[in-house]
């Protein structure tokens, strides 16, 4: 096959380059679209999932705060009441130890504790009992009956010397039957013993009313309990559960563990409601509070807001990832009408250069034929003239070839001219040359920047390949099929330009020489212009 550079064959080569080039960069833009769908989904679920949780945060944070100013306003009222308690013991045992309990004494007493029952709404009654646990005055309007020495706060200032207010476990009183949280103080005698006790009870109605002010919710809880265990309060009230053990609940775990106001998540052994509790100790007396609201009710609005917000959130994704779909079969089609376009591209392309070989190749023999070889004479003639290099033309012809056609027929002779055609590319290696069938038996060769010698090299080299050949012709005197062949070459001139194809006829008669002196032959000759 002979090598061709012509603006078509280049231009065609560039067409080609093309596509691949596009190709190269080319990306996955489906797959590209996808994983920017899916990461915008991601980022949106991300982003609902990161606000909920920040949501749910603040909202056990808002109701932790609420619940530790409840607890810090139940600690309050707590401690003012035992305070106001502790105040009227102080005053009633410093009248018992300074006036004594004589009849006068005994009388102005008891009108002072109806007074302070009547003024202060926490007070249920003021008792004063002596060393053997009888009643010795109140605050009731009737007298009692029975004996306290039973009672837990009697028997403590019996044993213990201390003058400061006991706070007791709660009882129901004998004089009304009520649940009542007892405060009481040791009278001594003047000698130091033990002179009996004087008692002011506080209604845990009162509590209950208070704490009733508190919303906590449907399953809140309220409750006042002693540092030992014992609930005295709780709300929601139950008869019950007062003087209950509370020792083995989380609450009073909690509570006894730090020792300083806190909140926490539990589920106490009571009710197994999960609660945000906050718990404070009472300042100066053995008692703790603590308000806790059930999670299920301070999370209820959260969850209904972040499952309205969930679903759009989930609407939304489902709107994009269907909006992905049909943009991604949209890309894919589009992408498979591409590589369609391409492979067509690519056919078409191979195509044209199927038809441009045909068109600059002669079918017999697959060496250029006549029209590109003189377009290439033309080209190489001017790169010749404007580079100053010589440029030597062959032509070659078979001798007796038409006696080699009769004797053997055209069918032989064709493979004859193929073979020899095989013969005259072998000789015309280089990429620059060009070999041709100029017509008939008559071959033809460009040598681009080839001088005399080199030029003689392979119009030499060619006629032995076919030599070489060893083709039978009886009608040749050698015997044998043989090459005679003219070699001009040439060195163009700027100065003035001769036609290109001039060259021809004077290798032509070159070859015509070669015939005339013999055949089987290469006359060679050199010179600047065809003309010369």
């Amino acid at each position: 096959m002979h090598n061709s550079d012509d603006g078509a064959g280049h231009g065609t080569d560039h067409a080609g380059a093309a596509l691949p080039a596009l190709d190269g960069p080319r990306r996955p833009l489906a797959a590209l679209t996808i994983a920017l769908l899916s990461c915008f989904c991601l980022l949106l679920a991300g982003l609902q999932g990161w606000s909920a949780w920040h949501a749910y945060r603040t909202r056990l944070d808002d109701s932790r705060v609420a619940t530790a100013n409840m607890t810090r306003a139940l600690a309050s009222h707590a401690e003012t009441s035992i305070k106001l308690g502790d105040a009227v013991l102080a005053e009633m045992v410093e009248r018992i130890e300074h006036d004594g309990l004589d009849d006068a004494a005994t009388e102005r007493l008891t009108l002072r504790l109806r007074e302070l029952t009547h003024d202060v709404g926490e007070l249920h009654g003021l008792f004063v009992y002596g060393p053997d646990g009888k009643w010795l005055t109140s605050s009731l309007p009737r007298p009692m009956q029975g004996n306290n020495f039973d009672r837990e706060y009697f028997q403590y200032h019996l044993l213990h010397t201390g003058r400061g207010t006991h706070v007791s476990v709660p009882v129901r009183s004998r004089s009304t039957g009520v649940w009542i949280l007892p405060l009481s103080r040791r009278i001594e005698a003047p000698d130091g013993t033990f002179a009996g006790v004087v008692l002011a009870t506080l209604n845990l109605g009162w509590f209950g009313r208070f704490y009733d002010s508190f919303d906590v919710g449907k399953n809140g809880t309220i409750l006042l309990a002693l540092d030992n265990g014992t609930l005295v309060y709780r709300r929601p009230f139950h008869d019950d559960q007062v003087g209950m053990d509370i020792r083995n609940g989380t609450i009073w775990e909690q509570a006894q563990r730090s020792g300083q106001p806190g909140s926490a998540v539990l589920a106490p052994r009571i009710d197994n409601i999960e609660r945000l509790y906050s718990y404070r100790h009472l300042a100066g007396f053995p008692l703790f509070v603590a308000s806790g609201e059930a999670k299920d009710e301070i999370l209820a609005g959260w969850r209904r807001s972040t499952l309205q917000t969930g679903v759009l959130v989930l609407a939304a994704i489902c709107a994009l990832a269907w909006g992905g779909v049909l943009l991604v079969r949209q890309i894919r089609v589009r992408e498979r009408l591409e590589h369609d376009l391409r492979r067509a591209g690519a056919a078409l392309q191979r195509h044209n250069e199927s038809l441009q070989n045909l068109a600059d190749s002669d079918a017999l023999t697959n060496l250029a034929n006549r029209r590109l070889f003189e377009d290439r004479l033309v080209r190489e003639y001017d790169r010749a003239r404007r580079s100053g290099a010589p440029f030597a033309l062959v032509m070659a012809d078979i001798d007796h070839f038409k006696q080699y056609n009769d004797h053997y027929g055209h069918p032989a002779g064709d493979d004859c001219l193929r073979k020899v055609a095989g013969a005259v590319a072998d000789g015309a290696r280089r990429p620059a040359d060009l070999a041709a069938r100029y017509g008939g038996e008559e071959f033809a060769v460009i040598l681009a920047d080839t001088d005399l010698a080199g030029a003689n090299a392979v119009a030499d080299r060619i006629r032995a390949s076919v030599a070489g050949l060893d083709l039978r012709h009886p009608d040749s005197p050698s015997g044998r099929v043989t090459l005679s062949m003219g070699l001009y070459v040439g060195h163009p001139s700027l100065a003035e330009r001769n036609d290109p194809l001039a060259w021809v006829d004077v290798a032509d008669r070159l070859l015509y020489e070669a015939k005339d002196t013999g055949r089987n032959r290469v006359v060679a000759r050199e010179g600047h212009e065809a003309a010369a």
